[in-house]
């Protein structure tokens, strides 16, 4: 999308496959029982390169390491029970397959809170969210609303914000991947439906899992930290495809074809930061996140015919193969730029979302993308407050998302149709050390 994902390359995945085979899918385990997000921390540098097209060449997460199964019990079928490990080297809720629900939230640090106040609010954060990724009640603050639930996929993913270090008595500890950043042709950003100091995704294939979770951090941050802003998404709930097929977002577009797959070449050094240039050392194994609320003008989208739609993002809707490909070629036919239609033109026009997006035309700057739509009803002029919750981690944002999002701004015909109205931009530390909490290499690095 403008600036935010390529339709083709973008948002969430294929479908993981109906509730009998979801538990096998998220017991995938690696030699020597790790899980495949585990296997893939370990590669380091050595996993996925490229590209992808989209908002900054967007990761998709097709065989994305899944989380470990627990055995079938009474709090549910094989969604309830499956478990993300919530240790390791990298945080989860990064590589790990995208859940049919996300709570999105931001808070700020109360005034004189400090260093010291924010480490403690960030081990107990870090005991609550283990307990609740096991399926387990916290010992805090608990209010029974997941009492019966299994673990559901549970993920709680933690990352900083550029005015924590000030706060918490850190500047000296600010990475330079969190300096601000520029404006976009088309922004409408909405300070206070974004930033924050302290960033929270809360992602789980039962809603009432992620609101529980969600509460429970909030209580545990009363009068340390207040929340600035919140936002709710949903994908395609596993199982709901007869078969594992790429899912759609709200424009009724398949989304999320050619991302870069984890097990290719480089994955690793887009995704994940390594200690050496300007980056600290603490935020090795950790992330950059930026996040957007793009708003799709579904009334106009949706009064196109359906091949003015598919000139505009450069593939069929109905299979999403590309403009050009010959019948039955399916959406992983690869993408011919120099197609030309029978009256000699270009099969995907020059402001195609997925020429625009295409990694060759953006230096192959590359993002691991995970993202979510919303609904929140209808403005005051009729017209949906619908789109899409994007999600993008990457090594470092001024190579990956900044220069993706500056040329689709300007050259992407589907900016049209999209209004980038709230944003934010986070550095993620890497998973919690044994026995250790969450962010503890900044603190006590």
């Amino acid at each position: 999308m403008s600036g935010v994902t390529d339709l083709s390359t973008g948002h969430g995945s294929p479908d993981r496959a109906p509730a009998e085979q979801s538990s096998a899918e998220h017991a995938s385990t690696g030699p020597g029982g790790f899980t495949r997000r585990a296997l893939l921390g370990t590669a380091g540098a050595g996993l996925l390169a490229g590209a992808g097209a989209g908002v900054a060449g967007a990761v998709a997460l097709e065989g994305r390491p899944g989380p470990a199964a627990l055995p079938a019990g009474p709090a549910g079928g094989a969604l309830g029970t499956a478990r993300v490990p919530f240790r390791g080297e990298h945080q989860a809720g990064i590589t790990d397959p995208a859940q049919a629900r996300v709570q999105l939230a931001a808070f700020d640090l109360a005034e004189g809170v400090g260093r010291d106040g924010l480490r403690t609010l960030l081990q107990r954060w870090t005991r609550a969210a283990e307990r609740l990724t096991a399926g387990e009640p916290a010992e805090e603050f608990d209010n029974q609303v997941a009492l019966d639930a299994g673990p559901c996929s549970l993920t709680v993913t933690v990352g900083f914000g550029a005015a924590l270090f000030d706060k918490a008595g850190l500047a000296d500890r600010r990475p330079p991947g969190l300096e601000p950043l520029p404006a976009f042709p088309g922004d409408a950003l909405d300070p206070a439906r974004g930033d924050g100091d302290l960033f929270v995704q809360i992602g789980a294939d039962d809603a009432l899992v992620t609101v529980h979770a969600l509460r429970v951090l909030q209580r545990l941050a009363a009068g340390t930290a207040a929340q600035r802003w919140q936002s709710a998404g949903f994908a395609r709930t596993p199982g709901a495809a007869a078969r594992p097929v790429t899912g759609r977002n709200l424009m009724g577009q398949i989304d999320g074809t050619n991302n870069p797959r984890p097990d290719e070449e480089g994955f690793a050094a887009k995704v994940f930061c390594a200690a050496g240039g300007d980056q600290p050392a603490w935020l090795a194994g950790g992330s950059y996140l930026v996040f957007r609320r793009i708003r799709m003008l579904l009334d106009h989208w949706e009064a196109l015919p359906v091949d003015r739609q598919e000139r505009v993002i450069g593939r069929r809707k109905s299979d999403g193969a590309p403009l050009g490909a010959p019948a039955g070629a399916g959406e992983r036919s690869p993408v011919d730029l120099s197609a030309q239609g029978p009256d000699g033109t270009l099969a995907i026009p020059a402001d195609a979302h997925i020429r625009v997006a295409a990694p060759a035309a953006n230096g192959g700057a590359a993002m691991l993308r995970r993202g979510f739509s919303y609904h929140d009803g209808l403005l005051p002029d009729g017209s949906p407050d619908a789109g899409l919750l994007f999600l993008a981690f990457q090594a470092d944002p001024r190579r990956g998302f900044t220069p993706v999002q500056r040329k689709l701004s300007r050259g992407d015909g589907l900016s049209r149709f999209l209004r980038h109205e709230a944003g934010g931009l986070y550095a993620l530390p890497p998973g919690a050390p044994p026995g250790g909490y969450l962010g503890q290499q900044l603190l006590e690095g």
